[in-house]
């Protein structure tokens, strides 16, 4: 099977095009097509939508976080498994990081793959002046395919009318693609981290399929479709993007540790490791035959009090780490292996105890953005001086950390020092940082 691709991207944030993607998503399955989806950029959340929109996997695509080899490998992965690749955008078109903050925007992802861009805009409170802003995306970088535009929250079909005229007399070879309304069924519940994933919102198939509906009444679906083009990248034989922990790595998966890149997981199944799977919120401990246990990020700050008292889990941890099983944590995981986790109203819970770090959201704050990730010691991982790009999107504050030794020497994706993240101690390490890709083979 040989695919072709669209990304589906927007001005700004907040645009829509998230829905808009699982909607058409789904809409193409029930016509019968074979469809794949990705997210470009780090995002753990948005691909949950598009997963429930064709029943498999949604892989990440980051210009910046990927190393070509890795982005192209996936690409072609993407396309060998589905006639239609539908790839979210992130953020606004261009917006990226960097000094310049242009660096891994969608944009790039544009023009590397050669994907046609399919603009998501929000039409409300916009009339025929929305030709300008257009106008702006389409001529502003020549080299990004501009294929057409989706308005979207328009008011009525007057609305509709009067943006695709304007469009048509302005820009008459941008194609406009149709329009959804500003239904109040399409919303979709938010918290700290973004969107509520898929999985734990029970709304979310409905508001899914409700889209669909909308898209295959009001979307010009064949003319989008004819517009999908194969991507020029040349996929090399493999790539693994991290080392795996072990041979036999037990995997924590439930909704306190729900950031896990597909990517990672499957790429250390085809070098030969064997994953299990158990829910720390279930009270399941890891795998006792296991030789490694990853626990990803996710949100054990809404959970604190059970992962508190899974006794099970906690028993099992602590003996993985006295037997000398390597235990890796990322974020929430990081978390959930030190000594206690603070929730807002300023409570303390205790965690593993496996690493000498108390983090709390009674004192939140905003960290956020790309980071390169130079080991200091050797891990699983990699060896001292191996470097590694990931991303950090957390609120929490470290309230007190003991002597233990740094994981990570730390830079962000505008070149800022950050000097040390993350602790190892024994077999037991972690950060704050979500690991997408070593920086070199």
């Amino acid at each position: 099977m040989t695919g072709r691709g669209l990304i589906l991207a927007a001005p700004a944030s907040g645009s829509g095009k998230t829905l808009v993607t699982a909607g058409l998503a789904r809409h193409l399955v029930r016509r019968g097509l074979s469809v794949a989806t990705a997210k470009a950029g780090p995002d753990f959340i948005d691909p949950t939508f598009h997963a429930a929109a064709t029943g498999k996997p949604c892989l990440n695509l980051d210009v910046w976080g990927m190393r070509p080899a890795t982005l192209a490998a996936l690409v072609a992965e993407l396309e060998a498994g589905a006639e239609i690749v539908l790839c979210e955008g992130v953020m606004g078109l261009f917006d990226g990081t960097s000094h310049d903050g242009e660096a891994g925007s969608t944009a790039e992802l544009a023009r590397v793959t050669g994907w046609p861009v399919v603009l998501v805009v929000d039409a409300r409170r916009q009339g025929v002046s929305i030709a300008a802003l257009l106008r702006g995306f389409a001529t502003h970088q020549p080299s990004v395919p501009l294929a057409g535009v989706i308005f979207n929250r328009i008011s009525s079909e007057r609305h509709s009318a009067l943006l695709a005229g304007a469009v048509a007399r302005h820009l008459p070879g941008l194609a406009c693609f149709g329009s959804l309304p500003a239904d109040p069924g399409f919303v979709v519940p938010s918290r700290h981290l973004g969107l509520v994933p898929a999985a734990e919102n029970s709304d979310a198939d409905a508001v899914i399929e409700r889209c669909a509906a909308h898209i295959g009444a009001s979307i010009d679906v064949g003319r989008l479709l004819s517009l999908a083009r194969r991507s020029v990248l040349t996929a090399p034989a493999r790539a693994v993007p991290m080392p795996p922990l072990g041979r036999r790595i037990a995997v924590a998966r439930d909704e306190a540790f729900c950031f896990a890149y597909h990517t990672v997981l499957e790429a250390w199944r085809s070098d030969g490791a064997e994953l299990t799977f158990f829910s720390p919120l279930a009270d399941e401990p890891p795998d006792a035959d296991a030789d490694a246990v990853y626990l990803p990020g996710g949100y054990p700050e809404l959970w604190a009090d059970r992962l508190a008292s899974a006794g099970a889990f906690m028993t099992g941890l602590r003996r993985a780490a006295a037997n000398g099983m390597a235990i890796y944590g990322e974020c929430g995981g990081y978390m959930v292996l030190g000594d206690a986790l603070i929730d807002r109203e300023g409570r303390s819970r205790r965690m593993s105890g496996l690493l000498p770090l108390v983090t709390s959201f009674a004192e939140r704050r905003l960290h956020l953005g790309y980071r390169r990730a130079i080991l200091r010691i050797g891990t699983p991982l990699g060896s001292a001086g191996a470097v590694f790009r990931g991303h950090e999107f957390h609120y929490a504050t470290i309230t007190r950390q003991g002597t233990a030794t740094p994981l990570f020497s730390v830079v962000s994706g505008s070149d800022e020092h950050l000097g040390a993240y993350g602790l190892r101690q024994g077999c037991v390490f972690g950060s704050f940082i979500h690991l997408i890709d070593r920086e070199t083979p």
